[in-house]
């Protein structure tokens, strides 16, 4: 760095207030070559803390203040603690040019000096070099400088080691007072940050509180709402439960009469075979109505005929039409009765619906809409199963054939039956060819079954089973 970078901090201060043993210059040449760049080398004692704006300037012998340097370089901080040897270079466009004497002096960054080499010159090399001439003031200067120097070791020896301790004291109380300093500031923060989020947290108890006392009266009055509601379900349940026992069985009676009524049906038809080849007309008889009592007198005129080859076989088919003509209207009386009880039962089932309506309306819409879905798919099954059975007509041989118009008609309703399968939540209505299972699958895809008691909801109506699921946290 040359005279024209930022000026060095330099001070006015006398020779006698400055320290010039506590940075030691070492090789310093009696005189350097110009025109060439010269190394200054030094060492930091222990009694220097050397910084950032600390330099070495290069005086003339005799300089009185730190303000007559002729150039500088700043002296680099050293990046290590024990590193004490350090050396600068000054570039020979910066040296002097005569061939007077100077030396080297190191200025910490408050103008004070710290160190100073012996003299040199700069100028050529030659060989009678031998004595170097100095006035007898400057003698007398150098060796008072150096006995002030002697003086001056010895003293900062003696005060080094007390600073040293007062300073390893000082540095030991500092960074307990900045811990204690810094613990008490965390604790302040953390003592505000108490403070505000107790305040916070008395507010929100406050206002949990208040809650708690809401809650706790609005679940007391869910409490006894939802216990009537359950004693009122479970005697509906009850009495639906048996309803559908008791329609279970007449289904199951019922079945047994279509089975026995299909039985008699075919038998029929096979005696119906074997009266075609007796006369061609009996078919027709089985198709209008109308034509009953002429057809029965021909086949009298025609049975008149066969009384002899026939005779026991019509008494016998007679007697065994009588029966079954009876057994017809005992099962026709029995179906009746049945379809009977089955509309006091719907009627008993849509009063009970009716009931649970207005109770599902009193719970908060918590238990409101609810559908008994299984109930109303059994119930659907059951009415297209209890497809009245019309009343058998008056056969066509000797006694007439009752089962004709009944199995036509028991046909027909089971085709009707087959043909027209209708979903009872959408009302979409399926093929003839649909399978069983497709047709269940479509229903099952309408309901959602509760994971906790089984129990089934329709899925477009969605409050009712979440209400559902509430009533089982409650309990």
């Amino acid at each position: 760095m040359d005279e024209t970078s930022d000026e060095p901090p330099t001070s006015a201060v006398l020779l006698d207030s400055c320290h010039f043993s506590q940075v030691i210059f070492n090789n310093v040449e009696k005189f350097y070559v110009p025109g060439g760049d010269v190394t200054c080398y030094y060492t930091l004692t222990e009694y220097i803390v050397p910084r950032r704006k600390d330099w070495v300037g290069i005086f003339r012998v005799g300089w009185k203040t730190t303000l007559e340097y002729y150039t500088f370089m700043w002296a680099p901080v050293p990046s290590d603690a024990h590193t004490v040897q350090q050396q600068i270079q000054f570039k020979a466009y910066y040296l002097p040019k005569d061939d007077e004497y100077y030396q080297f002096c190191y200025v910490d960054q408050d103008g004070m000096v710290r160190g100073a080499s012996v003299p040199f010159q700069f100028r050529a090399e030659t060989e009678d070099d031998i004595l170097v001439v100095v006035t007898q003031g400057e003698v007398e200067e150098i060796e008072l400088q150096n006995k002030n120097l002697c003086k001056e070791n010895e003293e900062l020896k003696a005060s080094c080691a007390s600073l040293q301790k007062q300073n390893i004291d000082l540095q030991e109380e500092l960074s307990k007072t900045q811990e204690l300093q810094n613990s008490l500031e965390s604790l302040r923060s953390n003592t505000e940050k108490l403070e505000l989020e107790l305040s916070s947290l008395k507010k929100e108890n406050k206002h949990l509180k208040e809650r708690d006392n809401c809650r706790e009266a609005e679940l007391h009055q869910l409490k006894e709402q939802i216990e009537n509601v359950t004693s009122d379900k479970e005697q509906l349940e009850t009495r639906l439960k048996t309803a559908l026992d008791h329609m279970d069985q007449l289904q199951s009676q019922v079945l047994n009469y279509e089975k026995e009524v299909e039985n008699l049906s075919l038998m029929d038809h096979d005696k119906t075979k074997q009266l075609e080849r007796l006369k061609e007309e009996n078919r027709q008889l089985c198709l209008s109505r109308a034509q009953e009592k002429e057809q029965n007198k021909e086949l009298e005129h025609c049975m008149g005929y066969l009384k002899g080859t026939e005779g026991k076989l019509s008494l016998c088919l007679s007697r065994c039409l009588q029966n079954e003509q009876q057994q017809n209207r005992t099962l026709m009386k029995e179906l009746e009765e049945q379809k009977h009880l089955f509309q006091i039962l719907q009627a008993e089932k849509d009063e009970a619906d009716k009931e649970n309506q207005k109770l599902r309306e009193e719970n908060y819409r918590l238990l409101r809409h609810r559908l008994q879905t299984r109930e109303l798919s059994s119930f659907s099954a059951v009415s297209q199963a209890q497809a009245p059975i019309p009343a058998p007509g008056v056969g066509g041989l000797l006694f007439g054939n009752p089962y004709c118009v009944a199995e036509a008609n028991v046909g027909a309703g089971a085709a009707d039956a087959d043909s027209v399968r209708k979903c009872p939540m959408c009302n979409e209505v399926f093929p003839e060819d649909i399978e069983a299972s497709q047709y269940e699958a479509h229903v099952q895809s309408h309901l959602v079954d509760c994971p906790l008691c089984s129990e089934t909801f329709e899925k477009s109506n969605t409050q009712v089973f979440d209400d559902h699921i509430f009533c089982h946290c409650l309990e």
